[in-house]
């Protein structure tokens, strides 16, 4: 009995998790600007691909995403092998902070020390803020998987490599590091689209020439039923959506 109602328990969590997403995709492709169908139409996407304002916003969160995921795949690459060779609990155990903290108490604190450093720099907020914000909170996510990819290496192949006469540099550089290509895809790819998704922090430190995406799509939303929103959002929720399977695919290679 149990066997027969897994199924049913798995179609109707995925519906309940998907069916708001499938419905809003549906409506992108509306003729009409309500919520009754009145017939096919890609007149919205049209208007999304002619809209200025959206493409300056666009380019803002792509920059902004490659920037902090190439600084973070980097600093978490080597840290989650410093925290291998260390094998700390407890350091590692502290990253899992930065992922349970709230995002509106991670976007207060980053703020509040950005305005404490600019009364000696003379600085403002802007894409350098957001970039440095966006490094923060991606940096625990790259640690997380390559730190999972490094669980299942031999440390004894790396130990072989010095003993042949290698250095440090040359054993990560030649044995660790093709291990870890697929850990550290995976986790660049996971880190692009924490990234590129996230709004409550970049809200808080952006500034008046560093609106993202998702800063925009909630402008828009809050003014009204935009079906332009809908044909944003399926986009993105596609696009997301490749980069996650591909993600899981990497970490599984």
């Amino acid at each position: 009995m149990k066997q027969r109602l897994l199924p049913l328990y798995v179609v109707c969590l995925y519906a309940f998790l998907h069916l708001p997403l499938m419905i809003l995709c549906a409506f992108s492709f509306n003729s009409s600007r309500f919520t009754v169908w009145e017939g096919f139409s890609l007149v919205w996407y049209q208007a999304m691909w002619n809209d200025g304002a959206l493409a300056e916003a666009t380019w803002n969160s792509l920059l902004i995403a490659v920037v902090s995921t190439v600084l973070a795949t980097i600093v978490g690459t080597l840290g989650a092998y410093g925290l291998w060779k260390r094998n700390s609990k407890i350091l590692s155990g502290s990253l899992y902070l930065s992922l349970v903290t709230p995002e509106i108490i991670t976007g207060i604190a980053l703020l509040a020390t950005f305005q404490w450093a600019f009364r000696y720099f003379q600085l403002q907020l802007g894409m350098h803020t957001v970039i440095l914000a966006h490094v923060t909170f991606s940096i625990a996510y790259v640690l997380l998987v390559v730190m999972a990819r490094l669980r299942t290496a031999d440390p004894a192949l790396e130990e072989a490599a010095l003993d042949l006469g290698a250095t440090e540099w040359q054993a990560f550089r030649l044995v660790t590091l093709p291990m870890l290509k697929p850990g550290i895809a995976a986790a660049a790819l996971l880190a692009f689209t924490v990234s590129f998704d996230d709004y409550v922090i970049t809200s808080l430190v952006a500034g008046v020439d560093s609106e993202t995406l998702p800063m925009m799509l909630y402008a828009m939303a809050r003014r009204g039923a935009n079906p332009v929103v809908s044909a944003i959002s399926t986009v993105i929720f596609v696009g997301l959506g490749i980069l996650i399977v591909a993600s899981e695919r990497l970490q599984k290679a």
